[in-house]
């Protein structure tokens, strides 16, 4: 594993975990990196075009306490490469105030809809979205503990 700033070497990796887009085989957005997955983001009024890879709108979570700072659940779906092997019960380490809320269902790589990852704070919102190639956790699992290291070693996986 390397931290690179170089496109060229980005490119040309075999797998790309990712702050925002990249144009790799295989990308891995992690919180914002999500986020800006989305057509558009809406922060302070203000909307903003997102890359578009998957419809809908990133928007403030309804909720009696923001940040949404803390341990929770994810419901994950059946057959999930990032969550294989990880229980219902573990939870993972979440920062942030804005999440995508839905994801129409359609088949954008042309093989399976995407699967989609769910949580809860204050309103259902979307954990996590694997759609072939690329995968995006709203969750931080760099920050939850053995569970992250799990779900980081399953997209590691994908990469062979």
């Amino acid at each position: 594993m390397a931290v690179t700033a170089d496109p060229a070497a980005a490119l040309a990796a075999d797998g790309l975990v990712v702050p925002a887009w990249g144009r790799s085989p295989r990308v891995l957005g992690i919180c914002v990196g999500m986020q800006i997955m989305f057509a558009e983001g809406i922060e302070h009024g203000v909307r903003t075009e997102g890359c578009g890879q998957w419809p809908g709108t990133v928007e403030r979570l309804t909720a009696p306490v923001l940040p949404h700072m803390g341990w929770n659940t994810v419901l994950a779906p059946e057959g999930s490469t990032l969550f294989a092997g990880i229980g219902p019960a573990e939870r993972f380490y979440f920062v942030h105030s804005y999440a995508a809320t839905a994801l129409p269902l359609r088949t954008w790589d042309r093989v399976a809809p995407p699967k989609c990852a769910w949580s809860t704070h204050g309103n259902a919102f979307l954990a996590a979205v694997e759609n072939g190639a690329l995968m995006a956790t709203q969750f931080h699992p760099e920050k939850s503990g053995d569970v992250g290291a799990a779900l980081l070693a399953n997209w590691l996986g994908t990469l062979i």
